[in-house]
């Protein structure tokens, strides 16, 4: 064979083998990194989900302070009369657990009594007070203690399922004796005055119907039915609620109602 044709067959066997090679790459063959094919990579950055965060928590992690609670609105007006010095400390929602009946044992108007209170260096309050014409003052809020039941018998903590857990100031508070060491009730109630004076008559119309809408109100504002009671079930011997009451007393326990 001569020497230009071998040169010329090699040449030949050459080209072939350049268009085997190339026909068997596919656009998705990624065999060959970049560098090898000379050029450099774009720089792809990778980007991280958003974070997602929870609700009621802030960015930074900490717990958001919950919306506060709309409350409801009266059915009756309510005269507000508030006095700092009525107030012995806080009383949250989950701290409500009765409603404690009392009767003031004079004639004066709520406006008149909530002076007296306030003018006799006692400390001593209802949260609410209930005219005989049905007119009804608030001189204590709601989610505050007022010293309205005092001490109770012996025992009356545990039975009434409450506890002296230090929310209570007892500011002003009198020692009754040892029959009535438990002083429990007002930080776990609200207080109810009515006009009125035991052994006089019955009570009006209006200011029975006051009291069911007051009661409807505060049971409306905790979303509960707190148990009702006389001041004289927490402490033995009290004169409120008089005899007139019992049978109204019966029926708000079991109906929330003055009448059924």
């Amino acid at each position: 064979m001569k020497k230009s044709a071998l040169i010329s067959g090699l040449l030949l066997a050459l080209a072939a083998g350049f268009t085997l090679g190339l026909g068997g790459c596919s656009a998705s063959d990624t065999s060959l990194s970049s560098a090898a094919a000379g050029f450099d990579s774009p720089t792809i950055t990778q980007q991280k989900p958003p974070t997602q965060t929870p609700p009621g928590t802030s960015a930074q992690g900490s717990q958001d302070a919950e919306p506060a609670k709309e409350k409801p609105t009266p059915s009756i007006p309510i005269i507000e009369d508030m006095r700092p010095g009525f107030v012995h400390g806080d009383k949250g929602d989950s701290y409500q657990k009765y409603i404690v009946l009392h009767d003031t044992e004079g004639t004066s108007n709520p406006a008149s009594v909530i002076d007296w209170w306030d003018g006799n260096g006692n400390l001593v309050a209802s949260h609410f007070i209930v005219g005989i014409d049905g007119t009804v003052y608030q001189c204590v809020p709601l989610d505050k203690i007022a010293h309205h039941a005092g001490y109770g018998d012996a025992g009356h903590n545990s039975q009434y399922g409450i506890s002296e857990d230090g929310r209570d100031d007892m500011a002003g508070s009198t020692w009754v004796g040892d029959w009535a060491p438990d002083y429990g009730m007002n930080a776990w109630s609200v207080g109810i005055e009515m006009v009125h004076v035991g052994g006089s008559g019955y009570y009006p119309e209006e200011q029975l119907e006051a009291l069911d809408a007051l009661i409807a109100y505060i049971d409306s504002y905790y979303g509960i039915q707190s148990t009702i009671i006389d001041h004289k079930a927490w402490r033995s011997g009290n004169s409120d609620t008089s005899p007139e009451f019992s049978e109204y007393l019966y029926s708000y326990q079991t109906n929330r109602k003055h009448r059924a």
